[in-house]
């Protein structure tokens, strides 16, 4: 198994922390973003590890990980910087968003998971954005299920009040026939799509969601990883104080 993580953005969102150094590289406490992640991979035991670069590439220099850059991170976005690493999608892989902080137990959910392709998702999300007021809930990567509990939609802002309801918090897992599945989608789609791709302007301008409903749509059964734990995203500099409550206890 192995996993990559994704840290190409600039994280405009973060500034001034990050005029100078990537949005992974901010520190929570006295660790960068992307060592907390490093840190809790090698403690399951997953030490293959890639990052994908891209804004500040340079910055990124931690050793025994293996490095992708996203040439076009500027305008591209997370779908085009997963498959920098497309070698990488040749066995079982866990893909992460290079803003997380999470605790192992979420990682040891996700591992433990034994279906083709999963996204983590947690269903008790509403209130963390109760504190979070510079990042409004619309802007939440809800997860729509049916009555059996199957996915049925993954996009921002889904209003249907009486249906249940998710957040994917930026983790899939794929097991090696999941990884192959995930590349001969893509390879289709850049032969063949022009235009908009499900919310994106463009397939260059997908997001890691795009993709995961595209596998929807093509029938693919990806499922659900229902996780309970500390994690936090952090997109503004509220994020990081909340974070430093959460995991400073």
């Amino acid at each position: 198994m192995n996993a990559i993580i994704l840290a190409a953005g600039e994280g405009t969102r973060l500034r001034p922390e990050t005029i100078s150094i990537p949005k992974g590289m901010v520190k929570l406490f006295d660790k960068s973003l992307l060592e907390m992640q490093i840190d809790v991979f090698k403690k399951c035991s997953i030490n293959d590890i890639s990052i994908v670069t891209g804004y500040l590439a340079d910055k990124i220099t931690f050793p025994s990980i293996n490095y992708f850059k996203n040439e076009n991170y500027s305008s591209t976005a997370g779908n085009e910087s997963l498959f920098c690493a497309k070698e990488k999608l040749q066995d079982s892989t866990i893909i992460t968003y290079g803003d997380l902080v999470f605790e192992k137990a979420i990682i040891e959910q996700v591992i433990n998971f034994k279906g083709d392709v999963g996204i983590a998702i947690e269903l008790d999300w509403k209130p963390h954005y109760d504190v979070r007021t510079l990042h409004p809930m619309s802007e939440a990567d809800n997860v729509l299920f049916d009555k059996d509990d199957n996915i049925l939609e993954i996009r921002k802002n889904i209003q249907k009040p009486d249906s249940k309801i998710g957040e994917f918090i930026g983790i899939v897992k794929l097991s090696k026939k999941g990884s192959s599945i995930l590349l001969k989608k893509f390879y289709e789609l850049q032969k063949s799509h022009n235009g908009r791709f499900h919310d994106a302007s463009s397939l260059k301008q997908a997001i890691i969601p795009d993709m995961i409903q595209e596998l929807i749509d093509s029938g693919i059964n990806v499922k659900p990883i229902l996780i309970s734990g500390k994690w936090c995203e952090i997109d503004t500099p509220q994020d990081l104080e909340i974070a430093q409550k959460i995991f400073g206890k």
